[in-house]
């Protein structure tokens, strides 16, 4: 059999603000180790053979994240997968529809292995071993989801029931039914029952099982997808659907389409299949979670970046861009970024959304972005700004380049602290060499690109009446991006 793992990359990850956000959600940020969760996710299967899995994996994710994602996976030396874009988010039965299109569009019909970019998973060998026994259920037609033994009495998982171990089967059971967030009094009689397990979100299918069981149990979905995909069209890494049909298409989970009603179904040839699964798993969806599958010192702290930590128990010190120190804390959670610091009792980071909503309602970028801004050819970081002046420093990647663009409201000033810069500049395109530097006026087109082998660095000067990033006009751009 051949295993391909498709790995949703969607979501904004909210509750992990300021460190996440949505123009960078938490999948990108390596939370838990040097690597980030969705490359984490995308090695989960590394020992497995090329007999067994399929090394180039399926990412579906938007437009938004697509360049970081292409980057992220070659640096991991993952390439030739396939990124699917999602021109609107329709949660995760429909991208996982276009996925299991798309792994059929040659004519083969692999097992999927569909997992969450943003879970963490400690235990890799017990991971591999029930991912080895779901993967002969899905070979035989079965729709298999896995279920996390329980460690405590958790009020923020949905569970699955499970019934009776399956004939011949190491671990496997018939999946009884699915159940939502329990209060605690519930959440304490499952985990005192053992027939409850907490829902991982985690599944394998054959991809044509999946896509008869959307046809179905959601067969408005299913037609939608199928509409989106034969428009589909291939742009390097990436395949773009076709948007007006993806756009119409109607926004459910894999649970709510097709796992719920299937369990249910008495008619149904193969029902759903639960593999238990114990692999130190948590989906990390607040700094709580976090806090829970880190390592700690003896008494229950962990740390990342430059922290000290005095007199403290059970705290959490997430230090981004400078020195933390944490001085008799008990039970908090302190997050530093370099343009927010959050505080919170380790008890109420899940109300940490409440925060960014209101960021929204107040209009403030900080709810969307970071102070560093990532890009197709590499990164800039507004280090300073006031009234008629911004300051960046830009990095531009080896061979890269920006757009050919034009600001109706700005002027800059470049000046070159590492690497050599190719600026082109109305008719003129010239070189500019380490500690030298440029003047592009108001209203003149303009463009920066890297020639060189080693990343380009400059500092930006702006100045003008008005200097939000809106104020682009995009006559010519590598990426592929609009026209602004």
């Amino acid at each position: 059999m051949a295993i391909k793992s498709v790995i949703l990359s969607g979501g904004a990850g909210t509750r992990l603000w300021p460190a996440s956000r949505e123009a960078y959600p938490k999948q990108l940020l390596p939370l838990t180790g040097e690597l980030s969760m969705l490359q984490q996710t995308a090695l989960r299967l590394s020992g497995f053979s090329p007999d067994e899995v399929d090394a180039e994996p399926l990412v579906v994710s938007n437009e938004d994240y697509r360049f970081v994602i292409a980057e992220q996976l070659r640096h991991i030396g993952v390439t030739g997968g396939r990124i699917v874009l999602e021109p609107a988010g329709r949660n995760t039965a429909p991208a996982l529809t276009l996925a299991a299109r798309a792994a059929r569009a040659s004519g083969a019909d692999p097992v999927l292995l569909v997992m969450p970019a943003d879970h963490v998973i400690s235990d890799l060998e017990a991971f591999q071993a029930a991912v080895s026994e779901g993967a002969l259920q899905a070979e035989a037609g079965g729709m298999v989801t896995f279920g996390i033994v329980p460690e405590r009495a958790e009020t923020g998982y949905g569970y699955i029931r499970v019934g009776a171990q399956l004939e011949g089967a190491a671990s496997a059971r018939r999946c009884v039914g699915f159940v939502e967030k329990p209060d605690a009094e519930t959440a304490e009689r499952y985990l005192a029952g053992g027939e409850h397990l907490w829902n991982s979100g985690i599944f394998m299918m054959k991809a044509s099982v999946w896509l008869a069981a959307m046809q179905k149990y959601a067969p408005d979905i299913a037609e939608a997808c199928a509409r989106a995909f034969e428009g589909s069209k291939a742009d390097a890494d990436f395949l773009r659907v076709d948007k007006a049909a993806f756009e119409a298409c109607r926004s459910d989970s894999i649970d709510y389409a097709v796992m719920e009603p299937l369990s249910t179904d008495a008619a149904a040839e193969n029902g759903v299949v639960v593999v238990p699964m114990a692999a130190g798993w948590s989906d990390v969806g607040a700094w709580d979670a976090l806090w829970e599958v880190s390592a700690k010192d003896d008494e229950g702290n962990c740390s990342r970046g430059d922290v000290l930590i005095e007199g403290s128990r059970n705290t959490l010190v997430h230090a981004g861009s400078r020195l933390v120190a944490a001085l008799g804390c008990e039970d908090m959670v302190v997050v530093e970024t370099a343009d927010a610091v959050m505080v919170a009792h380790r008890s109420r980071t899940q109300e940490v959304k409440k925060v960014v909503a209101r960021l929204r309602e107040q209009g403030r970028e900080l709810a969307q972005t970071h102070r560093k801004v990532h890009r197709p050819w590499g990164w800039y970081d507004s280090i300073d700004s006031g009234e008629r002046f911004q300051v960046k420093r830009i990095v531009v990647a080896p061979g890269a380049r920006l757009s050919l663009q034009m600001h109706h409201h700005r002027a800059e000033h470049w000046i070159v602290v590492r690497g050599t810069a190719e600026v082109t500049c109305g008719e003129r395109t010239f070189l500019l060499a380490e500690n030298e530097s440029t003047f592009i006026p108001l209203g003149h087109t303009h463009r920066l690109a890297n020639p060189g082998k080693v990343p380009l660095e400059i500092i930006e000067v702006q100045s003008g009446s008005y200097l939000g990033e809106d104020d682009i006009v995009r006559f010519e751009d590598t990426y592929g991006r609009a026209p602004a």
